[in-house]
């Protein structure tokens, strides 16, 4: 399956899940929460306020070697929006990709995740605990606070 069928699906719309293709094109969802909407939406307002010029983005999706992946929040800079606009999926990652962790996702799951965002061109991965802790990763590590945006907890 490709993204485009996923996300023109009338049947896939509105579903209470977060939707992504694995290597092989076949969807993956996870359930969402309120808290976890809510933890999006709070990254998502301090990333409006404390990032240089650039737009934050929910539910990103990104095209990488491992499939579609989605980032709950992102931060693309006016340089990515000018070159990507909203092109779905995109097939760089932004400068920063969020993920919240949810019970449902694996340290296996996170750490492919925050590989995959690297290599397809994302400078940090924030990493938010369900306790709204945040670690931020780079290509060289992990790292104790964002170079692009300060981390709010």
């Amino acid at each position: 399956m490709q993204w485009s069928e996923v996300i023109n699906n009338p049947l896939l719309q509105n579903l209470p899940f977060k939707i992504e293709l694995n290597r092989f094109g076949k969807i993956m969802m996870t359930p969402a929460s309120n808290q976890h909407g809510h933890r999006q939406m709070q990254i998502g307002y301090s990333l409006m306020n404390n990032a240089p010029n650039g737009e934050v983005i929910s539910e990103c999706s990104i095209q990488t070697s491992e499939g579609v992946k989605v980032a709950d929040v992102a931060w693309a800079s006016a340089e990515f929006i000018k070159l990507f606009a909203y092109q779905t999926p995109y097939p760089k990652a932004p400068e920063i990709c969020v993920e919240i962790i949810s019970l449902s996702n694996s340290k296996e799951e996170i750490s492919e995740k925050i590989e995959l965002y690297l290599a397809k061109g994302a400078i940090e991965v924030w990493i938010v605990s369900e306790n709204g802790k945040i670690e931020v990763f780079t290509h060289t590590g992990k790292i104790d606070n964002s170079q692009i945006a300060p981390v709010t907890q």
